[in-house]
């Protein structure tokens, strides 16, 4: 320990005690406690006390395995120099698993650590000179049997101008930005979930919307008006649909430019999401804020409770996360955001990628969801061997609208499985049995059996009939060859996160241009490399520009190159121009979401 690192950790733990000193000689009841220092944010590392009260004797702590992602990633790895406190002695401290420490005192013990994240996206945490993204699963300890308590969080030590805010939990009195940089919730799993940004962000709250909803904003390259009314249009039509909100503050956090991320997180009253540019914003903000009912509070039993020490394996994924992508392209069709003929490519690029990958014959949507944890081994994700539950979720949704929606004259729909399951299951404080639930609810909607849907299609991985039950909306599917673009070589994660190049093709652009077997890729394009990148080439063309730097041999290097060009064969969705006036009331009912 360097002389300069013993001074700051000092410094630090003085104003840790005279903070954790102040709190407890106001407080009128003890609860579990962590304050957070943000000092040297160039340094990436939140140091952390946390006080614990009532301790009899011994006390076990944990750090989660998971969070945000369906993998395990074990942000221990990120702890260092885990110290116990029984006022100003030392208390014992003994390491158990890699996860897990036992401390033995007796009363009010506090616990210090640092924890180094230097992380973009909504799946992590950050703390640099320009910010601070907190995921608090990421970086606080919890007690296993006492997180339903109460805890309080402060942010000590900010740069002098930053700011920070979060959807402010279990009845916080900040409002809009919490200046005090002090934030409550009712639990830790409460708090686990609300992200906070901290920094110098630009903030507004969406007009003509109730409840209030504020979006924050990190980055430029964005136009507030664009994004103002894509929200309003999303949240104010999504609200409409699911009879009223569930939350009395929401609050978009928004990183946006280059080195900002990709995709979104769902959290009970908020979310995070990454982007390049405001112009992929509308997408991910619909699925994500969909989620405020779907997955949040319309939620499968095998997700509860939360076990953050290991896999939390279930089949209803497909539902979760695929109907909620479902509903995304719903939204921005008829909030106006898409026109028709956007909402069939969207379909169309679906039902590709599902029938472009070889394991749609074989995985079940159930399938693909229970094995939602091995997404982190590239392997994997190799067309072969999986398929997506948000693809196959998503198509499988919409083929359910049409059935219900034939079944019952148009008169009933998937609208009516979603409401349904939200006053059933989300308002009475219930989670549903997996697909079970769900096909119950579709049959009692519809007023028939579902059953062999579900055997064939959800538990089973029988070609789906698209021709058939699109007819009955109306709409057409074929196949047309397309020329798409491709990398011309794959990327491969390893269990650190580094992602390395493998199987360049010798005569593409990318080998042309430099690019070699093993070199690690550190941003694309100015930004982080996409999460899903096999479906961001998919979006590209042929012949569009890449910029990536990557490392090689200690040395960082830049290469540039063109997309390359594939034909594949593609399934495009069109109206069937002879379609009979039922088939045709159930296709306006689709892009309408009316009878």
């Amino acid at each position: 320990m360097t002389p300069r690192y013993l001074r700051s950790r000092l410094l630090i733990r003085a104003i840790l005690s005279f903070f954790l000193f102040l709190a407890f000689s106001t407080s009128s009841k003890a609860t579990i406690q962590y304050a957070v220092s943000l000092a040297h944010p160039e340094q990436h590392l939140f140091h952390v006390t946390m006080t614990i009260p009532n301790v009899n004797g011994e006390v076990t702590v944990q750090m989660a395995a998971w969070n945000a992602l369906y993998q395990i990633r074990d942000f221990s790895s990120r702890v260092r120099q885990v110290e116990a406190f029984a006022g100003s002695e030392k208390a014992p401290i003994e390491k158990v698993d890699k996860q897990t420490w036992r401390i033995t005192g007796t009363g009010t013990l506090q616990v210090s650590y640092a924890t180094y994240w230097d992380d973009v996206g909504p799946f992590a945490s950050q703390l640099n000179a320009e910010h601070a993204f907190i995921n608090p699963a990421m970086i606080l300890l919890y007690v296993p049997e006492r997180r339903s308590e109460e805890v309080t969080m402060s942010l000590l030590n900010p740069p002098d101008d930053w700011r920070a805010t979060s959807a402010s939990p279990g009845g916080s009195e900040s409002l809009g930005v919490a200046r005090q940089f002090y934030f409550t919730a009712t639990s830790y799993d409460t708090l686990a979930d609300t992200p906070i940004e901290a920094g110098k962000f630009e903030e507004f709250q969406l007009s003509a919307v109730k409840p209030e909803i504020w979006v924050v904003i990190h980055g430029g390259n964005w136009k507030r008006k664009q994004i103002e009314e894509d929200l309003k249009r999303i949240c104010q039509y999504e609200l409409q649909l699911m009879g009223g909100a569930p939350f009395d503050r929401y609050v978009f956090i928004l990183h946006i430019g280059k080195g900002a991320g990709g995709g979104g997180m769902e959290h009970a009253n908020s979310t995070a999401i990454g982007t390049y540019s405001d112009s992929s914003l509308p997408g991910v903000a619909a699925h994500e804020f969909f989620h405020l009912w779907n997955v949040k509070r319309i939620r499968p039993a095998s997700l509860e409770p939360v076990d953050y020490t290991k896999e939390q394996y279930t089949r209803a994924l497909w539902f979760a996360e695929g109907v909620t992508s479902t509903y995304g392209s719903y939204t921005l069709v008829r909030s106006g955001i898409w026109k028709k003929e956007q909402f069939y490519a969207d379909l169309g690029e679906q039902i590709s990628e599902l029938e472009g990958r070889p394991a749609n014959r074989w995985q079940s949507a159930e399938q693909s969801s229970l094995d939602a944890w091995l997404e982190k081994y590239p392997l994997y994700n190799q067309p072969e061997n999986s398929v997506s539950y948000y693809t196959k979720g998503q198509v499988l949704g919409d083929l359910l609208d049409i059935l219900i929606r034939d079944r019952t004259g148009n008169e009933k729909s998937l609208d009516d499985v979603l409401r349904a399951m939200n006053t059933d299951f989300a308002k009475q404080g219930k989670m549903y049995r997996d697909s079970l639930d769900v096909r119950l609810t579709a049959e009692k909607i519809a007023g028939g059996s579902f059953e062999e849907f579900f055997r064939k299609y959800v538990a089973g991985a029988e070609s789906m009939p698209y021709q058939q039950i699109l007819g009955l909306a109306g709409l057409e599917l074929r196949s047309v060859e397309h020329r798409r673009a491709t990398l011309g070589f794959r990327v491969e994660r390893d269990s650190s996160g580094a992602l390395f190049v493998r199987n360049v093709e010798t005569d593409s652009s990318a080998a042309q241009a430099g690019l070699r077997e093993g070199d690690v890729v550190i941003n694309g394009n100015g930004g982080e490399v996409p999460r899903r990148l096999e479906r961001w080439v998919r979006e590209q063309k042929p012949g569009d520009q890449v910029k990536l730097r990557v490392r090689r041999e200690e040395k960082e290097v830049s290469i540039e190159f063109r997309l390359g060009e594939t034909k594949e064969m593609q399934y495009e969705v069109s109206e069937d121009a002879h379609a009979n006036e039922k088939a045709r009331r159930i296709r306006e009912g689709m892009l309408r979401g009316k009878p």
